[in-house]
Order: C-alpha cells, then sequence, then structure tokens
C-alpha cells in the first residue's frame, strides 16, 4: 500500500479528485497519510479533516528562518512515512534536501504542457493568462516528477484542453481543471502505486498492466 503525502496551499480540489478516486476504486493500492499546507486557512485541510486524515499546517512564517522550516517540515514527512509526495497546488519551493531525500518520489501537477508556460513565475492564473495572451489553441496539464528545477523533472502524464474564443483565464482555469488535471493526477498515482512506472534516462516509461 503506498502511502501518500499531499501538499496544498489553497482549495485543495486535486486533493478531492484523488480522495474520490481512492474512495471508488479507481487508485486501488494507496491511501493518504497525511495533508500538509503552509497556509492554516486552507480548505485542503478541512477536506482532510472530514476524510479522518492528518492535517496540519507547516509555515515558512512560524520559523525563524527557511532552514529551520525546511527541517522541520522534512522531518513530518519522514515521520509519517510516506512512499509518494505529492504536490496539488503547493506554492511553496521545495528544499532540496527533500528532493534529494524522495528522489524520484515527489510529483506535481502543472496547468500546462509542459514545456510550455511553466518554469518561475508560471504559477495558478497566471499560466492561463500567459497562454490566452500568446494566443495558444490547446493548453492542459502535466503531471512530472520534481527535480531540482522549476517544472523541469520527467513527465508522467499529460492531457490537452482546448482553448474557447471567449475564455478567460478563469474559465479556463476550470476546464483545465475538470478536463485534465482531475483525471490524470488520480491516474499518475494509481499507475506509481501498481508499479508500472519506470525513469529510464530521465524519461518515464510506463509498463503496461500485466507485465
Amino acid at each position: 500500500m503506498l502511502k501518500l503525502a499531499v501538499l496544498v496551499s489553497g482549495g485543495g480540489t486535486n486533493l478531492q479528485a484523488v480522495m474520490d478516486a481512492i474512495d471508488n476504486g479507481t487508485i486501488t493500492n494507496a491511501r493518504i497519510e497525511v495533508v500538509i499546507s503552509n497556509n492554516k486557512d486552507a480548505y485542503a485541510l478541512t477536506r482532510a479533516a472530514e476524510k479522518g486524515i492528518e492535517n496540519v499546517c507547516i509555515s515558512p512564517k512560524d520559523f525563524a528562518d527557511r532552514e529551520a522550516f525546511n527541517q522541520a517540515f522534512l522531518s513530518k514527512l519522514n515521520s509519517c512515512g510516506v512512499d509518494l509526495v505529492v504536490l496539488a497546488g503547493f506554492l511553496v519551493l521545495i528544499p532540496p534536501e527533500m528532493i534529494a531525500a524522495y528522489r524520484y518520489r515527489i510529483i506535481n501537477i502543472h496547468p500546462s504542457l509542459i514545456p510550455s508556460f511553466c518554469g518561475k513565475g508560471y504559477y495558478g492564473l497566471k499560466v492561463h493568462e500567459g497562454a490566452l495572451e500568446r494566443g495558444v489553441k490547446i493548453t492542459g496539464a502535466t503531471v512530472h516528477f520534481v527535480d531540482e528545477g522549476t517544472d523541469t523533472g520527467p513527465i508522467l502524464l499529460q492531457k490537452a484542453v482546448a482553448v474557447e474564443d471567449d475564455d478567460t483565464p478563469e474559465i479556463l482555469q476550470r476546464r483545465v481543471m475538470e478536463e485534465a488535471e482531475w483525471k490524470i493526477l488520480p491516474e499518475a498515482i494509481g499507475l506509481i502505486a501498481d508499479g508500472r512506472v519506470e525513469i529510464e534516462n530521465g524519461k518515464v516509461r510506463i509498463r503496461r498492466s500485466g507485465i
């Protein structure tokens, strides 16, 4: 059974998609061990509490410096014995020591088709604003492993979403969540939980079921 830590900064709609997938059997070999947020008011913590899942706020604001925060953050993950860390709208830079300790065991959901509209400065609505300003016809979402760069780790899954002429950033954000993010994040977790994901030469290989 794959034990998950889900890291969220806001409402937790992707967290909800994962919880729903576990409940309905889409994900069969994983459970959420802990939900961590940097924001004590994040509704994601309420979602976790209502499901009886341990939830905790660990905020950089509560520590003397970033090093102390990083140590507390990593210590909490280690104490929960998690196998996979899922970044589901987590707006805090992941410390290098955590990336090293959980090499290829941290995944992130990004609301674009990487390498488009990703990297420094591209988060939240800014991603969709960038897509609309550029006039792209197709956008989407990407699940990737986390490395020391920003949105540069091996790509696990992607799903395309059409851009409509009358889209606003908010409308496009919602469509990308509904048609892509909420689908491929649970799918990615399921693939990892079933042992079907391998990384070779910096690229993800997904083994067929039953092999």
